[in-house]
């Protein structure tokens, strides 16, 4: 208690974080036992009946089980190949400016795309890549005499997903790599250049391993939602003809969930969810330990 008195006002900082996560993250997880009940909302959790691994059973053997799968692992390693690096390589740009004025433009300018919801996002690539009238395709049909359908195409479903993601959130997630590299002792480059050393030698022997345990940490964060598609970008990007391509447990949670009302089923691929992305965490950081990095515990 003397150490709590002694730093009550960083505790004191923390507690409406603390109080989000007990509230939104922790007490909602009495409701996992739901995947376990044929959950009946008059019965309550209580009076519901117990039924075991009954709706995990019926996932596992279910035909979509394994297009599910394929479709949000396939967009997990999309997102982690294409969208994850750059961020980091957007940061080391920037931090490579030394015009104080254009560099604060520059990154207001990639901020504000993750304020505009996703609702518009979609909405700014329809009207970029619609057939009808869309700017992407009367290019290309002044230009080849044809039209691409961008949204209708399924093999075209995963790009535009990535594209609008990368579009959307590159410019935010740059901020910690930024914090990270501000925090880098400048006597290193100077002592590098005294050295002989050009940009790039610096970048790799100096700039990269100073942010080496921050990407780690945040590479570990990111297999926690491996398989966290998003609810909302990917249903209002979904149509009759991408479905096959475009259907994710997120999307499938909700038609089964909240359309069909299968509260205990949808709460069973929920959890199926949790305990993936719960496992992808705990061995990604026991690898990084063992390869000497600090991991996130």
């Amino acid at each position: 208690m003397k150490d709590v008195a002694k730093d009550r006002w960083l505790y004191l900082m923390a507690l409406p974080g603390i109080v989000y996560f007990l509230i939104f993250k922790y007490v909602p997880m009495y409701g996992i036992i739901m995947a376990f009940q044929d959950f009946k909302p008059h019965l309550g959790f209580m009076d519901s009946h117990w039924v075991g691994l009954k709706h995990f059973q019926r996932f596992f053997g279910e035909d979509q089980f394994w297009m599910l799968f394929r479709n949000t692992f396939l967009l997990a390693i999309y997102n982690l190949v294409f969208f994850f690096p750059l961020p980091i390589i957007l940061a080391l740009m920037l931090n490579e400016v030394r015009f104080d004025k254009f560099k604060r433009f520059v990154q207001t300018l990639v901020y504000i795309p993750h304020f505009v919801s996703w609702v518009v996002v979609v909405g700014i690539f329809y009207m970029l890549f619609t057939t009808e009238g869309g700017a992407v395709n009367e290019l290309l049909y002044a230009a080849t005499g044809q039209k691409i359908p961008f949204l209708l195409e399924p093999g075209w479903f995963r790009t535009m997903i990535v594209s609008q993601t990368v579009w959307k959130e590159v410019g935010w997630g740059t901020i910690i790599f930024l914090a990270a590299l501000a925090g880098v002792d400048l006597q290193l480059y100077e002592a590098a250049r005294m050295d002989g050393a050009g940009r790039w030698r610096q970048l790799w022997h100096i700039t990269l391993p100073a942010i080496r345990s921050t990407i780690v940490i945040l590479f570990i964060l990111r297999l926690g939602s491996f398989l966290d598609s998003g609810f909302e970008h990917i249903f209002l990007m979904l149509t009759a003809t991408n479905r096959e391509v475009g259907e994710v447990f997120d999307t499938y949670v909700y038609v089964k969930g909240l359309t069909q009302g299968q509260f205990s089923y949808s709460a069973a691929v929920g959890l199926f969810k949790s305990v993936v992305g719960l496992l992808l965490v705990v061995s990604s950081n026991w690898l990084a330990k063992r390869f000497g990095e600090e991991g996130i515990y």
